[in-house]
C-alpha cells in the first residue's frame, strides 16, 4: 500500500510511505530537517506499524503541538 501524505504544521512537504503486510518498506519525505529525517525513514524501514505508530505518535517539536515523525505516525495510522 502507497501513502502520498501532506503533513500539517510541520516544516515537511510531502511523505511518501509504502507499507506491505504491516511492515513499512519506505518513507520519502521532501522538505523539513534532511538528515534527521533520512535517520527517521531509515530507523522505521522494516518495522512494523503498530510499532512505528507507538515510538512517534505524540512527539512535539518545540512548541509546536505536532512533529515531523507524529505527522508520520498520523500518516501511518491512516493507512491501517
Amino acid at each position: 500500500m502507497f501513502k502520498d501524505f501532506r503533513p500539517k504544521g510541520v516544516c515537511s512537504k510531502r511523505m511518501e510511505i509504502t507499507v506491505e503486510d504491516g511492515v513499512v518498506q519506505s518513507v520519502k519525505v521532501t522538505g523539513g530537517c534532511s538528515g534527521n529525517l533520512q535517520g527517521i525513514s531509515a530507523l522505521v524501514k522494516g518495522m512494523k506499524v503498530e510499532e512505528a505508530i507507538a515510538r512517534l505518535d505524540g512527539i512535539r517539536c518545540g512548541f509546536k503541538p505536532t512533529s515531523c515523525p507524529d505527522q508520520l505516525a498520523q500518516a501511518l495510522k491512516e493507512m491501517v
